[in-house]
């Protein structure tokens, strides 16, 4: 099921590359949807706003599964591309080493530091309990979101974005049956909804390591190769490492924007979990189709054809352009509807800051769907630096306009912020992307390891 992304008409192949893709992140955000519909419609609006709480700190664990995800699939696009199937492999053990050293790294932190995160952004007692409980699960179960994430940025980079999509399809409906069953059947509250995460997970996770290791076996090399390289650790080191500092610190400032959020209430909190919820799954689709136009660039750099990006460029606008219409229709006019699947009677206060953050947000999906188009191709390039100070200033003035900006206007405040961090940030990525000179620089290291 491997696919050459260097053949075929950029805009074919990216639409039957990248709709799976979009397809397996809705199901992947669905553990989490799933995780706030279930314990706001079955436990109450403190577990929702518990689970949303704890959710900013998750994203900073995913953060690091995504940096890894990333470094993985640029490096093995650009080998697959240029048809080096030996170094492909090495790059694969090599980068599954450091992940496995990297997430155990992690759990140990988590173990310790999560009750001191949670009172740092200022979690109410009312939800501090049941906010500890749900992140004491999920840092169990970081091995299998590390290595499903790696999962998945191998099959794309192969070009296969059909299997995962069938893998998160599964687990994630079986997510929601288990969250159900585990909070209504079992009465396990909070507990129950993260157990069910954690086996769905799991189990998707060793199914999909699995059937990699498979397709590595199946494509026969000369020569033996190897299971570590330093000089490739360097190489995934260098492109993961940005990406997870970006998603990092997008992390970090979620937390401290959470933090001035928990100033204003529970209600505001439970609208805002709601709301988020519904935003990101936006725009970590948007995200997911930008990793899979990095994989278009990077197997179009391996093997030479720098036109093939810039029209990959085009068509990866025209794409998100198209998917946003009906998402900024259906959150705009209707995403009071959408807000009472979270919300079991909620408060005024609640859906009324669920609906004004959907308005304000929405009508700007189109421009930051834009700037991650382009940031898709330079971290396919391998261009971390241009990509880097974009993402920063979209972070740094969000964060900081959010605290400014509450003081004055109240939560609205907080939520203008994103517009401006994101347009600002989409002109420097499209300038950045237009400004590029594309090369395939590790020639050297490709023959070294040849």
């Amino acid at each position: 099921m491997n696919k050459d992304l260097t053949v075929g008409k950029p805009e074919t192949v990216l639409w039957k590359f990248c709709l799976p893709l979009f397809g397996s992140i809705i199901f992947q955000q669905l553990y989490n949807i799933a995780d706030s519909l279930v314990a706001g419609k079955f436990i109450g609006e403190n577990a929702l706003a518990a689970v949303g709480n704890s959710y900013e700190i998750t994203l900073i664990f995913i953060a690091f599964a995504f940096g890894c995800n990333i470094g993985c699939s640029v490096i093995v696009s650009q080998f697959f591309g240029a048809k080096d199937y030996r170094n492909m492999k090495t790059a694969v053990y090599t980068a599954m080493t450091a992940t496995a050293v990297l997430c155990a790294v992690l759990m140990l932190i988590g173990i310790i530091f999560t009750n001191s995160l949670l009172r740092l952004i200022k979690t109410p007692e009312t939800i501090l309990a049941d906010s500890q409980i749900y992140l004491d699960i999920y840092i169990y179960g970081l091995p299998f979101m590390f290595f499903y994430n790696m999962a998945t940025g191998i099959f794309s980079a192969l070009g296969d974005s059909k299997t995962p999509f069938i893998f998160l399809a599964v687990s994630s409906v079986a997510n929601i049956f288990a969250d159900i069953l585990f909070v209504t059947a079992f009465s396990m509250g909070v507990a129950g909804v993260a157990w069910a995460t954690f086996i769905c997970q799991g189990i998707s996770a060793i199914l999909a390591v699995a059937v990699v290791f498979k397709r590595l076996i199946s494509m026969h090399v000369s020569e033996k190769c190897a299971h570590f390289s330093a000089e490739l650790l360097v190489k995934f080191t260098k492109i993961a490492v940005p990406s997870i500092l970006q998603q990092s610190f997008i992390s970090v400032g979620n937390i401290i924007i959470q933090s001035v959020i928990n100033g204003f209430g529970a209600g505001t909190i439970a609208g805002y979990s709601a709301a988020v919820k519904l935003n990101n799954l936006v725009i970590t689709s948007f995200t997911t189709l930008a990793n899979g136009i990095s994989n278009f660039t990077a197997q179009n750099l391996g093997a030479g054809k720098i036109d093939r990006i810039h029209k990959g460029f085009k068509s990866g606008l025209k794409m998100v352009w198209i998917i946003s219409i009906p998402l900024v229709l259906i959150y705009f006019f209707a995403g009071k509807w959408l807000l009472y699947l979270f919300l079991d009677n909620p408060t005024t206060d609640a859906i009324n800051t669920g609906i004004t953050f959907l308005c304000i947000l929405s009508p700007f999906y189109f421009i930051v769907s834009t700037k991650l188009v382009a940031d898709g191709i330079l971290r396919g390039a391998g261009l971390m630096g241009r990509f880097m100070i974009a993402t920063f200033t979209d972070l740094i003035l969000r964060v900081v306009l959010a605290v400014v900006l509450s003081g004055q206007f109240g939560s609205v405040g907080i939520w203008c912020a994103w517009p401006i961090g994101w347009t600002t940030a989409t002109i420097l990525s499209v300038v950045f992307y237009r400004s590029a000179k594309f090369n395939f620089t590790d020639t050297e290291l490709h023959s070294k390891q040849s």
